[in-house]
């Protein structure tokens, strides 16, 4: 039965409020989780309401529907053989919940190209706050004597890492990977002078933020991203990546000295990696089908430690993505998550390849390549462990797959 004229205008309305939640959510998740948090139940308060005016509403669906409700319920199921039930399972139903609710608000409201550029201008926004407040606790200084972010004696020069509205610099860094990834495919495909004038200061400034963090594992991901995507796309990128990343290390003794690190000499930081993989991987062995339990790493690390040896340190993830998600909540589970993960960025590439791509595309084209900045900075860390990080994560995997609904409704 089709409904009337007034009742899809009313819907549209509705329809609406929810995409207003969605941009808000949108804005705040690298900005204030609390805001963020709020933006999303109002959003599904108001998401539900549109299904109770309108009973028969279709629900929309991606092709990696079943594969997300695989890692929702084995995910929960990680929870019965938890050490501490109770918190584990606290954890799971409000960020597992937190995680799909983000995902199917943004699939089940946003409607067209037009609002999925409007996003990217409001995350683009969110962005420039996130940077300039960086750009001010580096002025302004953050002393590393007061934080155990750096081994002091190793790095003696090294006296600020900047985390803006992140909790620690490597998640800033994570985080401004994702930016940069976007920003230089729009960039590598801007038609107009003015616009890649602006996304060019954007790139550079992002870039200058991301050094101040001085995540080793995230610059090196980056640059291994802009080489190949460089060669592959545009030398133009390649070529401006490497003047300013040498004009970078020239001004920054620092910089050099901490990346160079990697190849010349171990500090405690990455002696503690290799020691708490080598843990993490007993854990997988020892519970390979349903994992420790979601959450669990920071309670059984210890029984599984023998660098650290001292019980007042906790360790609350694996420091690698793939190893953290095996061990929490099992192989059925991070099986799942990764198909999820890597279908949005097959699917993201599959979008904007012609050079008549309008933004929207472009814009998937840049997520997806943002999220292999996740996958590879997921080697040596585990960004997804902060929790605005892995609701931007799933935030952006929505949009790639609505983005190709929507093509495939308008083409």
């Amino acid at each position: 039965m089709e409904l009337s004229g007034e009742v899809l205008i009313a819907d549209e309305k509705r329809r609406r409020l929810c995409m207003m939640a969605v941009y808000a959510e949108a804005f705040f998740v690298a900005l204030s989780p609390w805001a963020a948090t709020l933006a999303l139940v109002l959003g599904v308060l108001l998401w539900l309401y549109r299904f109770v005016k309108d009973p028969e509403r279709k629900f929309e669906r991606t092709k990696v529907d079943k594969f997300i409700l695989v890692f929702f319920f084995f995910s929960g199921l990680s929870v019965f053989g938890a050490m501490d039930q109770y918190f584990s399972f606290y954890n799971w139903y409000n960020l597992a919940g937190a995680y799909v609710l983000t995902y199917e608000l943004v699939v089940q409201n946003l409607k067209n190209r037009e609002e999925v550029i409007k996003l990217a201008y409001i995350l683009g926004s969110s962005a420039i706050l996130v940077i300039l407040y960086g750009y001010y606790q580096y002025v302004f200084g953050i002393d590393i004597s007061d934080v155990a972010w750096v081994d002091a004696n190793i790095y003696p020069e090294l006296r600020k890492r900047v985390f803006s509205t992140w909790v620690n610099p490597n998640i800033l860094a994570g985080y401004l990977n994702e930016v940069i990834c976007v920003t230089v495919v729009l960039l590598s495909r801007a038609k107009d002078n003015r616009n890649k004038i602006l996304l060019g200061v954007f790139a550079i400034a992002a870039g200058i933020c991301l050094a101040m963090t001085y995540a080793r594992g995230a610059i090196f991901s980056l640059g291994i991203i802009l080489a190949v995507y460089g060669i592959v796309k545009d030398r133009r990128i390649l070529y401006a990546s490497l003047t300013i990343g040498i004009i970078a290390l020239a001004l920054s003794p620092a910089l050099l000295d901490r990346l160079t690190t990697i190849f010349t000499r171990m500090d405690t930081s990455s002696e503690m990696r290799l020691a708490i993989w080598e843990a993490t991987i007993w854990m997988i062995i020892e519970q390979p089908f349903f994992g420790i339990g979601w959450g669990m790493y920071w309670l059984v690390y210890r029984y599984y430690d023998f660098y650290i040896n001292d019980p007042n340190i906790i360790i609350y993830h694996a420091h690698n993505m793939y190893l953290n998600f095996f061990a929490e909540i099992g192989i059925a589970g991070a099986l799942s998550f990764f198909y999820v993960f890597f279908a949005a960025i097959r699917t993201g590439f599959n979008k904007g390849k012609d050079k008549d791509a309008d933004d929207a595309e472009l814009f998937s084209n840049g997520l997806a390549l943002a999220l292999i900045s996740v996958a590879l900075g997921g080697l040596t860390d585990n960004v997804v462990f902060n929790v605005p990080t892995s609701i931007l994560l799933w935030f952006t995997m929505a949009l790639i797959m609505k983005r190709e609904s929507l093509c495939t409704l308008q083409n």
